[in-house]
């Protein structure tokens, strides 16, 4: 049985990479208008599809470093906006 500091850990945990997903996803949206582009547009260019874009806008979708990667490279940002983290 797991004890009750050790669920709580796990519920911050959970709650913590919620809140870095909606981070990055609204970073990401805000640089993608400011590009120009709509999330179908970059769905195009990237080769994902559009619900995808979304997903990880809105932090949906729980997506690895070669997705920040691609969005770093279509959008042109630098990957370190990942240290302004509060």
């Amino acid at each position: 049985m797991i004890n009750r500091s050790a669920k709580e850990l796990d519920n911050n945990m959970e709650i913590h990479l919620h809140d870095c997903r909606l981070k990055i996803g609204e970073t990401i949206r805000e640089i993608r208008e400011k590009k120009g582009y709509n999330q179908e547009q970059l769905a195009d260019i990237m080769n994902v599809s559009r619900t995808t874009i979304s997903k990880i806008e809105n932090g949906k979708f729980n997506f690895s470093i070669d997705y920040l990667s691609k969005f770093s490279w279509f959008l042109d940002f630098n990957i370190s906006i990942l240290t302004n983290r509060k």
